[in-house]
């Protein structure tokens, strides 16, 4: 039941996002479209919880990561998620499965089909029956071969004033650009001159929010998506949606007041859904999107993967410890989404002023010798900057300035073990459980740096490599679902459970997690380094066990030992 307060909250982030573009008039009509499709939601729709545990693990993958010519590639997917994954991971997060033109898949064409390639809704739907399902809303832009283009330049709807156009007047000087292309395109219609806005690429035209019809289609196309099983919703590339002359439109007020109406609107409808904010941003701006828990129930923990692949390249854990340090608590309704790849590279804008410039060279130069490209952003100087590093995790961490490679597997396996037991909701790419390395012949085809971490796997294949006990990616696959096995039964690794740093100086990193009831203490213990280290803990942990299954070696004055890379839990139940 809708009550007259719920209304009043709905009206009162309509007001903070366009009183001074709009009558009363006007927001009266948008405040009784969104009350309306709230309400015929919930007449259709019975109650339904979603519950966040220590169970909850997400895997990141495209509606194709895994494909046959037999069948459609979700179906395909589901199939394979059914024998091989479905007893580790809970939530399915699907990258945008949409017609698209470009950027695999993030160029949305047609917000309200699914690319016939993967599969259709009914797929999604009868996936959902059994897993969660993570889908993203490609908020900030849309093709500029979609349907939505066609009619805005023929005045027609949908469509109709949907996209972001500037004059000359628009001062674009202190604009935080992502990319390096150029961001205006001149466009001569309706008899003027205007400037279309593309943050991401000449493909990805910017969506006007200042238009609240642009809003009200998202909020469909988000009840869309639940009628279809999706329940998780991930908002892409979210922090440029609201763009000011004279501001570095990014971060903009207007865009949090957004993500809040859209929170509202999740917590109102019978089915429970959770807010992901997409944010690649540096630690202070990422934080933002909690807003006063009342913006996004999770955010990416964007720092984790740079700083967590210094740590080990590094053998020093002095600047992923001083953050973690600093990290706040998340609290009850928000929590961090971990993880250490994705779809795209590994983010450098989460580093700033927490790398020094000399760290940040250093770690750059040593991700190149292991076979990274590089991605670039324009800064207000006209000159060019690092965004992020494309390269797979694998060959990420395969060789370091102190060890060539012997110790590369236990190396990927302990910074896994690391993410997983980390504060959050851990979240792992598809590619990552197999141990995947860069796809040269990919980017030989399509020179598109991130491609290199976008690996299709032939069905066939795959499953030859887990019949094969010998095979990297048999090994990595029963090493990482052994990790998350064992995760899903600690009640401390609840996402908010309790995280405390333990300083074992710079070789070993170890926190402290302990469960919401105070009943189970886990100490999360990992050598960094390719050399065998000894560690001295308080004498109420000598008695816990390690859950990882190793048997602990103490020399004669109680020191633990540690192998190179080695990782231990040690818990006291």
């Amino acid at each position: 039941m809708l009550t007259q307060k719920d209304q009043k909250t709905i009206r009162s982030k309509l007001d903070n996002i366009y009183k001074i573009f709009l009558s009363k008039k006007d927001i009266d009509y948008f405040e009784k479209e969104i009350v309306q499709i709230i309400k015929q939601f919930n007449k259709k729709n019975p109650k339904k919880k979603k519950s966040i545990s220590e169970k909850t693990t997400l895997v990141i993958c495209y509606g194709d990561s895994i494909y046959s010519e037999k069948n459609k590639s979700i179906r395909v997917f589901k199939n394979f998620f059914q024998k091989k994954l479905k007893n580790y991971f809970n939530t399915i997060h699907f990258l945008p499965f949409y017609p698209s033109s470009s950027d695999s898949g993030f160029a949305v064409k047609d917000h309200y089909k699914i690319d016939s390639k993967l599969g259709n809704w009914f797929d999604i739907k009868s996936f959902s029956k059994k897993s969660d399902i993570m889908a993203d809303m490609v908020i900030n832009h849309s093709s500029a071969r979609g349907l939505w283009f066609k009619n805005f330049l023929k005045a027609k709807r949908p469509g109709k004033d949907y996209f972001l156009t500037i004059d000359s007047k628009f001062n674009t000087s202190k604009v935080v650009r992502p990319r390096d292309h150029k961001l205006l395109k001149k466009i001569d219609i309706f008899n003027k001159t205007d400037y279309l806005w593309r943050t991401f690429s000449p493909d990805q035209l910017d969506l006007n929010f200042k238009n609240p019809a642009v809003l009200l289609r998202f909020i469909k196309i988000m009840i869309n998506l639940i009628n279809h099983g999706v329940t998780i919703f991930r908002l892409d590339a979210i922090a440029y949606l609201w763009k000011e002359s004279g501001t570095k439109c990014i971060n903009l007020n207007k865009t949090h007041e957004i993500i809040k109406l859209l929170r509202v609107i999740s917590g109102l409808l019978n089915t429970q859904t959770l807010i992901v904010t997409e944010t690649n941003l540096p630690e202070k701006e990422n934080l933002s999107y909690f807003g006063k828990n009342d913006e996004a129930n999770w955010i990416y923990n964007f720092s984790l993967p740079p700083l967590l692949i210094h740590a080990f390249l590094f053998e020093n854990n002095s600047y992923l410890y001083n953050w973690s340090k600093k990290l706040p608590r998340s609290k009850n309704g928000n929590c961090y989404l971990n993880f250490i790849a994705s779809h795209d590279g590994i983010g450098m804008r989460p580093t700033e002023g927490l790398l020094s410039s000399k760290a940040l060279k250093d770690f750059l130069f040593r991700l190149k010798k292991n076979g990274s490209k590089f991605s670039y952003r324009k800064i207000q100087n006209k000159s060019k900057k690092i965004y992020e590093a494309n390269i797979t995790v694998f060959d990420a961490l395969k060789k370091t300035n102190y060890d060539n490679g012997k110790f590369s597997f236990e190396r990927y396996i302990s910074a896994h073990s690391i993410m997983i037991a980390f504060e959050g909701v851990p979240a792992v790419y598809f590619n990552s459980i197999f141990g995947t390395s860069n796809d040269e012949a990919k980017f030989v085809i399509t020179g598109n740096n991130r491609d290199v971490n976008r690996y299709k796997w032939n069905l066939k294949n795959i499953s030859n490599k887990l019949n094969n006990k010998d095979s990297k990616e048999y090994y990595f696959y029963k090493k990482i679902s052994n990790l998350l096995s064992i995760k899903k039964k600690q009640k401390a690794f609840h996402p908010n459970a309790s995280r405390e740093n333990i300083n074992l100086g710079p070789k070993i990193f170890c926190f402290k997690r302990e469960s919401i009831n105070k009943k189970q203490t886990i100490i999360c213990i990992t050598n960094l380094s390719s050399k065998i280290q000894y560690l001295k803990l308080s004498k109420k942990f000598l008695k816990y066990k390690d859950l990882l299954g190793s048997k602990i070696f103490f020399t004669i004055d109680k020191r633990i030992k540690l192998d190179p890379c080695q990782t231990m839990w040690l818990s006291n139940r």
